[in-house]
């Protein structure tokens, strides 16, 4: 009981929605858009609000949605993966091959971060591998190679950020683009395996949310700038500085925002929801190096700002589908 409590926090609970949430939202809609889909099946649906209009008769234009075309065993299995398997792979690779750095972040030890010692690593791993493989192995059988490709990417994305002999998360910019791939990479992946086609609009939507991704691993890399200079590791916030990097986070929260509004209504009603983001990022926008530690305060904002925005992602979502598409 005592290691799976360790397992547990280690997995980042509050993290879970980010990366289940994308697959579902994807693979469900996806799936229930388009008649006979099955993994790997080519359709002329997109999901959400990427579907283009052209004129407002089109805004009224009615998407014919049937759950009942979902498969929900591969929708069930792959919202399992990406809720904990997935995270605990992120977050556990990371907690082992980060320790030492951990070991000098005063933010280490709770909802940012598990710390168990060494002796509790090789669980850690063995754990990784034990929950992860029988997933992968279902999402390979039921899959076509396109999806492979993009499973393989996502995953790769997620070894190489940590481990060490890679460890993308010590590259400046493609750490921020690794993480970003994280959580985008499960909802491409539901898409692909849905069969939904990709169109300018849809490319929009998934260019926002990569967008956002890049700009919250870039902030948050903020109040680890001391801590990572001290520890040699090198990040986007050690290489240009605390103050360019919430300048930078700030920029990229707000393309995301204009990116949403080339999708299909209500989806440019999601842009306003960068407002909060840029509220809670620009307070800091001249913070110096030395005082990059007070970011922790916006950061903690943003934990709980994902929870509201994504509740009213979800609620234009339900929209988008009530209004037929």
């Amino acid at each position: 009981m005592k290691t799976l409590r360790a397992l547990f926090a280690v997995s980042r609970p509050l993290s879970w929605i980010n990366t289940a949430f994308p697959f579902a939202a994807a693979y469900i809609l996806g799936s229930a858009g388009t008649p006979g889909l099955a993994a790997g099946r080519g359709s002329d649906w997109t999901i959400g609000f990427a579907d283009g209009a052209l004129n407002t008769g089109d805004l009224l234009k009615v998407t014919d949605f049937d759950f009942a075309r979902v498969d929900w065993l591969i929708a069930v299995v792959g919202i399992l993966y990406f809720l904990i398997p997935y995270n605990l792979a992120m977050y556990g690779i990371n907690d082992v091959f980060d320790y030492e750095s951990d070991l000098r972040n005063p933010r280490k030890g709770g909802v940012e971060g598990a710390m168990l010692g060494r002796s509790f690593h090789s669980a850690i791993l063995r754990a990784v591998v034990l929950t992860n493989v029988p997933f992968l192995v279902f999402l390979i059988a039921v899959g076509s190679p396109l999806s492979w490709l993009v499973l393989a990417v996502s995953i790769f994305a997620v070894i190489a950020y940590s481990l060490g002999g890679l460890r993308f998360k010590e590259r400046p910019f493609l750490d921020s683009l690794t993480s970003s791939t994280h959580f985008t990479s499960p909802a491409v992946y539901g898409l692909v395996l849905a069969g939904a086609t990709f169109t300018p609009q849809l490319y929009a939507l998934l260019g926002a949310f990569f967008l956002w991704g890049i700009a919250s691993h870039a902030f948050g890399a903020v109040q680890d700038v001391v801590a990572d200079r001290e520890g040699g590791i090198a990040s986007i916030a050690t290489v240009i500085g605390a103050r360019a990097t919430v300048r930078f986070s700030f920029v990229a929260y707000a393309l995301g925002g204009v990116l949403m509004l080339l999708t299909r209504w209500p989806g440019p009603l999601a842009a306003l929801l960068v407002v909060p983001y840029l509220v809670t990022v620009a307070p800091w926008w001249s913070v110096p190096d030395d005082r990059a530690e007070e970011a922790n305060r916006g950061w903690r904002r943003f934990l709980a700002i994902n929870f509201v925005c994504g509740f009213v992602t979800t609620m234009l979502l339900i929209w988008w589908v009530v209004l037929g598409g």
